[in-house]
């Protein structure tokens, strides 16, 4: 049998392209330009959502965010002066979605997380065997298992571009380029070179962690993927403009032909779906991406879509759809300000320039756009206009590409539907009836053997025929089970697929259940003395 691929992702955040690989003159992204010359760069690819936890919930998902309720932003935290929030919550998903990393898992793979998650939801145990800042596939206790191992270096988050985070940028601000609608300040270029300056340290740590694989000698049979969750400027992070979602996509290993270039439309959806068909893994037919590789590769996108709702304390509702060259927009709430009030965001020094030039009236009509009112839609030509600041949807010329793409957004909400239309108090209603958090129901364990045929669950410490099985069951709808034959506090907690043999002798089992969005079930411990002599009914 052919051995199975390994698969590596290192993924950053709050990126764009901003790599020479992609013609970025100004970067110094030597790692980044190998693996790309190495295997392939898609110029096309881009995120759900200008903002982790909702682009990051589809990754992990396969599913769109406003179709799974994962689309609001850090919702187990409140701020003290919006207490009306229905927060702290976290959303709990339908239940037939899983992490794709549990799919893997499934079928034998060893998978780990290094260590961000950020899913809108806490990460169920189920989807990974180590999940935090010393999880490697060196955990591996064979190594001759296949692994899915992820690593979120986090240097480029938007928060490295405060001045705390970086006093002394490695990049002359003169020589950065900005975007027509920032103003020419010190500032704003002193702050986008503390932004290439932790890209540069970034691709550092990924060229560190490469090495590592090679020296293991795992390079040949490793699929690497590096990509983005969002863009980290203003009037990107957090937003649909490209500046927001388009993200870099790089891959090699095996077939993947050295130096290719795709321009595809690619969407960060696609990953998990994409990851299963290489691995040879079935795509769940309820996933929403589509793979882009292996033998489950699905025909090119036509469009990609992207949404903006309450992130953080400020409410909104946006929605997107983009081809290879036209991005439409829909702002649901266009009697908003295009600044709404976020805290976080308002602690960007280029955020707090623009403030500053505003009040003074400083800003040239360009550099005001994110002062303006808010439009009802937009269009724009991203070929002729890539900063998206020509809006084209009041223009007679382009009437036409208007109605092909409001007919594209209006047939994706039909069919992914749209927790958005819901207000969030109600939606958080519905996943916790009783204003309390549901917890997921205790696994039982149902032997089967000669005496026992799988009409009750297990009692005590009764004796049981050998040979034996123990079934374990979760009564909450969507659980998914782990388990351990392991002592002690920290043990390595299997994921449950199938009935397992209990060897003769004695056996000590625990098993817990979790639904995504559920709180973990109360802990199973039972002990199974198996034995070759007749038994008693476990529960006598």
């Amino acid at each position: 049998m052919t051995k199975r691929p390994n698969i590596l992702w290192i993924s950053f955040e709050d990126t764009n392209p901003f790599y020479g690989c992609y013609g970025d003159s100004v970067a110094r992204t030597p790692n980044l330009d190998r693996l790309a010359s190495q295997g392939c760069r898609w110029t096309r690819c881009f995120s759900t959502a200008g903002v982790c936890a909702p682009a990051r919930s589809a990754v992990i998902t396969g599913m769109y965010p406003i179709s799974i309720g994962t689309h609001h932003m850090r919702t187990t935290h409140t701020n003290r002066a919006t207490p009306e929030m229905p927060t702290p919550y976290s959303a709990v998903v339908p239940h037939y979605v899983k992490c794709f990393s549990e799919y893997l898992r499934a079928q034998g793979y060893f998978c780990t997380n290094n260590a961000k998650t950020d899913y809108q939801f806490e990460s169920p145990l189920t989807a990974w065997d180590a999940c935090g800042s010393s999880a490697h596939w060196r955990d591996r206790p064979d190594p001759e298992q296949p692994f899915f191992a992820v690593f979120n270096p986090t240097r480029t988050h938007e928060s490295g571009m405060w001045p705390e985070k970086c006093r002394e940028p490695a990049f002359d601000p003169a020589d950065v380029r900005l975007p027509p609608y920032f103003p020419d300040t010190f500032k704003v270029r002193e702050t986008i070179a503390r932004m290439y300056t932790h890209i540069e340290q970034s691709d550092r740590e990924l060229g560190d962690i490469l090495q590592q694989l090679e020296d293991d000698g795992l390079a040949d049979n490793t699929y690497v993927f590096h990509w983005s969750d969002h863009g980290p400027l203003p009037r990107g992070k957090r937003w649909p403009y490209d500046s927001g979602i388009h993200v870099p996509l790089i891959a090699r290993g095996p077939g993947i032909d050295a130096g290719m270039v795709k321009e595809d439309l690619v969407s960060t959806i696609d990953l998990g779906p994409t990851m299963l068909s290489l691995a040879g893994v079935d795509i769940p037919t309820h996933m929403q991406g589509r793979a882009f590789l292996g033998p489950q590769t699905a025909q090119p996108r036509e469009y990609v879509y992207a949404t903006r709702d309450r992130y953080d304390e400020a409410y909104d509702m946006i929605r997107a759809v983009r081809d290879k060259r036209w991005k439409y927009i829909r702002n649901m709430r266009p009697d908003l300000p295009y600044l709404l009030w976020i805290p976080y965001r308002n602690r960007h020094p280029i955020v707090q320039e623009m403030w500053r030039l505003h009040l003074a009236g400083e800003l040239n009509e360009t550099q005001s756009l994110m002062f303006q009112s808010r439009p009802t839609e937009e269009l724009y030509d991203t070929d002729a206009d890539p900063y998206e600041i020509n809006n084209l949807a009041r223009s007679p010329g382009y009437a036409t590409e208007l109605r092909r793409l409001r007919t594209a957004l209006d047939a994706w909400l039909l069919e992914v539907g749209d927790w958005g239309e819901t207000p969030e108090s109600e939606m958080v209603r519905q996943w916790y009836p009783d204003g309390k958090q549901p917890q997921t129901a205790a696994p039982v364990a149902i032997p089967i053997c000669a005496d026992h045929y799988g009409m009750d669950p297990a009692i005590g410490a009764a004796p049981l025929r050998s040979p034996m099985l123990i079934q374990l069951h979760c009564a909450t709808q969507g659980g998914s089970i782990a388990y351990t034959f392991e002592s002690g506090d920290t043990p390595h907690w299997r994921l449950y697929t199938q009935p397992l043999r209990i060897e003769p002798g004695k056996t000590f089992l625990r098993a817990k259940a979790i639904r995504i969005g559920y709180r973990e079930s109360q802990v199973m411990q039972i002990h199974f003395t198996a034995t070759a002599e007749p038994s008693v009914p476990c529960d006598a």
